[in-house]
């Protein structure tokens, strides 16, 4: 795609993701209340969007009435520092479309995980009028030397119906999840559609160049009519007489907020009383959301193993695992949980000594932003054994918070973040169970200066790629490889939030 220095400059970024910036809540009085949204996309993205001017667009929070909508409307902008455009979902049409098409076809089917996939037609008609809804609120904003930057698997067709409304507009998007090998993707029945979608961007980015490999097979494999070539970070797909990017650009977190997040003053006190309470242990620490992807039944079964088969753990360890409460409106989730708490149940009563040693400590809850910097800072071994994930930013997380860097990680072969930190961290497979043990024990018995060493060269690759440098990576690829014709703000790098996301 071709950018004049002029038309550049007046550019605008539209960003178009499932959620606002903003959440929207009513307090005990019955009155809306507007504060900030969090995670990394809100923390790397607002900053663009207030140096150079643009839009926000996405779904409010709530298919409740608001009134009055326009002044809460002008105060979540207020609140986000941006343009906000919402995007009026009822609660049906949420419930097909996020529950059902993205959630119960598009998730499990994309995590490879297929008997989980309900392939109901309904859905995908809900799928493509939402999809319809958010391109109607992007196009009234966008201008055609604007770019339109659309996040994640829930919008993957808004850039087609974009094109369709007449935009001229460049168009980019990122899926923050895995795509799926040929073998997989094939069982879905809307596939050449979706396929052909996400050729109507100028810009198609993944997590990882494994993702960008499942993605062209799919596309030389069932789009015959499409020619793949090129090498390095970013190939290009010729579609009929236009050329579409592909690239990896393996997305970070604010490096800097979470280092001194967890250095404060506050974060140690908490330390220092949590490890008050665990004397004379070590702390391996799991965090997740609520999810079948998060291979939370086979971690606890590898704990399980390691205290078998290693009694030199017995007493010495205490493993924390934070659940963080997701879905549980959907049966599947609740019938997780109780999976979950059986077996965490069962692990205690066959391993709990007297004098007061529970080998696991199980959290189901939110945990305040001082919690979970305090336990990623106090727990000597990270246990992140997803079945399958887009990166998990809890991995990088964590690293970024382990300022003593006595820590070991533990992480799954199958997250992304894995192709960035396998040569720091003890790698996995979530399905092994005994080789999950092993890896346990050898992360408790590894000697200091081997712990040191690793976290240190984890800790520099998560400094290097950071959540900015993922901004900066995919608008050069999307615009121009001088971002000068699309210039950040001067100040961008800001000092964000230390916020979960997982």
């Amino acid at each position: 795609m071709s950018v004049n220095n002029a038309e550049s400059r007046r550019s605008r970024l539209l960003v178009v993701s499932n959620r606002l910036p903003v959440v929207v809540k009513r307090d005990a009085g019955g009155q809306w209340q507007v504060s900030r949204g969090s995670g990394g996309l809100v923390t790397a993205l607002l900053p663009v969007l207030r140096g150079r001017g643009g839009t926000w667009v996405g779904w409010l929070g709530t298919s409740e009435p608001i009134h009055p909508f326009d002044d809460v409307i002008q105060q979540a902008s207020a609140e986000s520092g941006c343009r906000l455009s919402p995007v009026a979902l009822s609660e049906e049409e949420r419930k097909r479309f996020y529950h059902g098409f993205a959630n119960e076809i598009l998730w499990p089917l994309f995590h490879d995980l297929q008997s989980h996939c309900i392939f109901d037609p309904s859905y995908w008609q809900a799928y493509q009028t939402v999809n319809r809804r958010y391109a109607e609120v992007a196009c009234a904003q966008a201008e055609d030397s604007d770019f339109v930057w659309v996040h994640d698997y829930h919008l993957m067709t808004v850039g087609a119906e974009l094109r369709r409304l007449g935009t001229r507009a460049r168009l980019g998007f990122f899926l923050h999840i895995p795509f799926p090998p040929l073998d997989i993707y094939v069982k879905l029945p809307w596939r050449l559609t979706l396929l052909r979608a996400l050729l109507d961007y100028d810009l198609v980015g993944f997590q990882t160049l494994r993702d960008r490999r499942n993605f062209v097979d799919c596309v030389r494999n069932l789009l015959r009519d499409v020619r793949v070539f090129g090498r390095g970070q970013v190939i290009t797909a010729r579609v009929g007489e236009r050329d579409v990017r592909i690239g990896s650009f393996p997305i970070g977190i604010d490096f800097n907020a979470f280092m001194r997040g967890a250095a404060a003053r506050e974060v140690g006190e908490r330390v220092n009383a949590l490890r008050a309470l665990l004397p004379g242990r070590k702390l391996i620490l799991g965090v997740d959301r609520l999810d079948y992807t998060k291979g939370i039944p086979q971690r606890l079964e590898a704990f399980r193993s390691a205290l078998a088969r290693f009694p030199d753990l017995h007493e010495r360890v205490t493993l924390v695992q934070v659940v963080v409460p997701s879905r549980e409106e959907i049966p599947q989730y609740e019938e997780l949980r109780t999976r979950i708490e059986q077996r965490v149940g069962e692990i205690n009563g066959q391993f709990t000594r007297p004098g007061g040693w529970v080998p696991i400590h199980y959290v189901f809850r939110h945990l305040d932003p001082v919690d979970l910097l305090a336990y990623y800072r106090l727990a000597e071994i990270a246990l992140v054994t997803p079945l399958k994930d887009g990166m998990n930013l809890v991995a990088k997380e964590y690293c970024a918070c382990s300022v003593e860097e006595n820590c070991v990680l533990v992480l799954s072969e199958f997250a992304g973040a894995s192709a960035q930190l396998q040569d720091g961290a003890l790698l996995v497979n979530p399905y092994d169970t005994e080789g999950m043990a092993e890896a346990l024990h050898r992360a408790f018995t590894m000697d200091h200066g081997e712990r040191r060493a690793r976290m240190r060269q984890l800790r520099r690759a998560v400094r290097a790629q950071d959540v900015f440098w993922w901004v900066n990576s995919f608008l050069r690829a999307a615009i121009a490889r001088d971002l000068s014709n699309f210039p950040l703000p001067p100040d961008y790098v800001p000092q964000g939030e230390a916020t979960t996301v997982v």
